[in-house]
């Protein structure tokens, strides 16, 4: 770990925090990048139960979309429609850990803003992938049961 030294305070600011030299460049090579990356995803997966329900789900999803035998730009639809809700709840993941840090313990009404609306911008994405898998995935369902 590299030694941490005071950084000028900016204008507006109330103290100055303590960096790394070199922050910058903590993914020194590719295998680091995606070492770090893997590490966000287990992180999301064993900390936040809704990441791992989104996970479930979309593999359902998906293999339902195999058996019926989507076409590729249907099945490509359902995984961008999967990876985006994955996505954002990995960002709302960051936002609440960034706001907690900011924080602490203090309630702040732009602190409650910030993580409701990283919570609702994944309900979004969430209803939005629901209404994409339904309008994908029924009419050939309905269509191989026979009804």
């Amino acid at each position: 770990m590299q030694p941490l030294h005071p950084v000028a305070a900016s204008p507006g600011s109330r103290r100055a925090r303590p960096t790394r030299l070199g922050a910058w460049t903590v993914a020194g090579d590719l295998p680091a990048s995606f070492r770090y990356a893997a590490q966000g995803l287990v992180y999301g997966f064993t900390s936040q139960r809704n990441f791992r329900i989104h996970v479930f789900t979309g593999a359902v999803v998906f293999a339902l979309g195999l058996w019926l035998r989507l076409p590729t730009a249907q099945l490509a639809v359902l995984v961008l429609t999967v990876a985006a809700v994955l996505v954002l709840e990995l960002i709302n993941t960051a936002t609440e850990a960034v706001v907690d840090l900011a924080i602490g313990r203090q309630f702040h009404p732009l602190a409650r803003i910030a993580k409701d609306c990283a919570a609702a911008a994944v309900l979004v994405a969430a209803l939005a992938s629901l209404l994409i898998a339904l309008l994908l995935l029924v009419p050939p369902l309905l269509s191989r049961l026979g009804l």
